[in-house]
């Protein structure tokens, strides 16, 4: 397991962050929406208590207290493009607009919901998974990362993907619009406003899973959430 472990992590230390100027590729075919006028029919919610998940007025409104993912139910297939809106509020703590994508549990890796997981809400419950993950205005809103977990438990972290600089943490009440990537090939970025922050290789891609909004202590409100794939 320790081997692996390092094996991943230098795979994505080589594969560094890449500056890009446009995203790699940009939405083409609509596969899924919600415009969450219909419920939560499309999601399942994990959540500690304390905390609730709504849907208003074309949004979906997670409310939290002690840490929350919110899962679309079908499973994706790179290449995916996926895009939505957000917005942190400021009658909450501002920090945690997070995400997972391609995400899978190596124990049950054709069913991420399937019976017997022990994903609760709390972040810890999550560090088995095969993921990409991102936490954008983490830790209070003082570091914005990008990880690859590998399964085992353990979050790599390259140096080039931790950033702490203003421009790449939350301002209260701003909307803002991300585009997450993955190609069959191994790309993969995290785009706000069309601006790509995080532009990765990596060698062993995550190329079926599940996608879900994470938060903790917050109120995101999340609206217009499409998955595509890739123009041609």
């Amino acid at each position: 397991m320790m081997a692996r472990t390092l094996i991943s992590a230098a795979a994505l230390l080589l594969a560094g962050c890449v500056t890009a100027a446009e995203p790699v590729t940009h939405p083409g075919r609509v596969l899924h929406t919600d415009d969450f006028r219909l419920g939560l029919s499309q999601w399942v919610v994990e959540q500690q208590p304390g905390g609730t998940v709504t849907t208003a007025d074309g949004r979906l409104i997670i409310a939290d207290a002690g840490g929350c993912t919110v899962w679309f139910r079908p499973p994706l297939s790179a290449p995916v493009v996926i895009t939505y809106t957000v917005k942190m509020s400021s009658a909450a703590r501002v920090s945690d607009l997070n995400c997972f994508w391609m995400a899978s549990d190596p124990a049950r890796p054709d069913d991420l919901f399937a019976a017997g997981h022990a994903r609760t809400g709390k972040f810890a419950t999550y560090d088995t998974l095969c993921t990409y993950y991102v936490g954008y205005g983490g830790n209070a809103n003082t570091t914005t990362r990008f990880r690859r977990y590998d399964g085992t438990g353990a979050r790599p972290l390259a140096p080039e993907h931790d950033l702490g600089a203003p421009e790449f943490l939350l301002q209260p009440d701003r909307v803002y619009h991300i585009t997450l990537i993955a190609t069959a090939d191994g790309r993969v970025q995290y785009v706000r406003d069309g601006t790509v922050i995080f532009d990765v290789r990596d060698p062993q891609p995550l190329t079926r899973g599940w996608f879900g909004f994470r938060t903790v202590q917050s109120r995101m409100e999340v609206s217009d959430f499409r998955v595509s794939e890739p123009e041609k």
